[in-house]
């Protein structure tokens, strides 16, 4: 079994919050990203690890990929799984992925969208997925960095 200690949704994927606020609360040595895109991007990727302490492992799966080797992580790894999207967390849980909790940190405003909080706005297709993920019996919370208290009820808007 895989150690994951936190599934994350932040369309940034990696950034300061996620590479050092998240990491050091978690006590995570490995950021797995699972994203279709940056998986085939190396310019993004760099990007990405250029916020990150050297002693944090990175590994850019597609979701298919996760999917197929997650299983296959060494006990040493703890692992801070971070996508871009809810839809990509439900493929994950949906592939078998282990995944218990869900955080959902960043999901930008644009039109259509409702906000929810000051971090994060879903559109319908958006909210029947989170919904989904939550009738799997999945946690599901909204919190921007760890020490943030969690007010929202997320099943209000779902």
């Amino acid at each position: 079994m895989p150690n994951i200690l936190l599934t994350r949704v932040d369309n940034r994927l990696i950034h300061g919050q996620v590479g050092v606020t998240w990491v050091n609360h978690l006590g995570a040595n490995l950021i797995l990203v699972a994203n279709d895109e940056v998986s085939k991007d190396p310019v993004q990727q760099n990007l990405m690890q250029m916020v990150l302490p050297d002693v944090i492992e990175t590994r850019f799966f597609s979701i298919d990929k996760t999917i197929k080797i997650i299983h296959k992580a060494a006990n040493r790894q703890k692992i801070f799984l971070v996508c871009r999207t809810p839809q990509d967390a439900l493929r994950l849980i949906e592939g078998g992925v282990p995944i218990d909790k869900l955080n959902i940190g960043n999901m930008h405003f644009s039109e259509g969208k409702e906000q929810i909080s000051s971090t994060v706005s879903l559109d319908e297709d958006d909210k029947k997925t989170i919904r989904k993920i939550i009738d799997k019996g999945i946690k599901v919370e909204v919190r921007r960095v760890p020490d943030e208290r969690i007010d929202i009820d997320i099943e209000k808007f779902v």
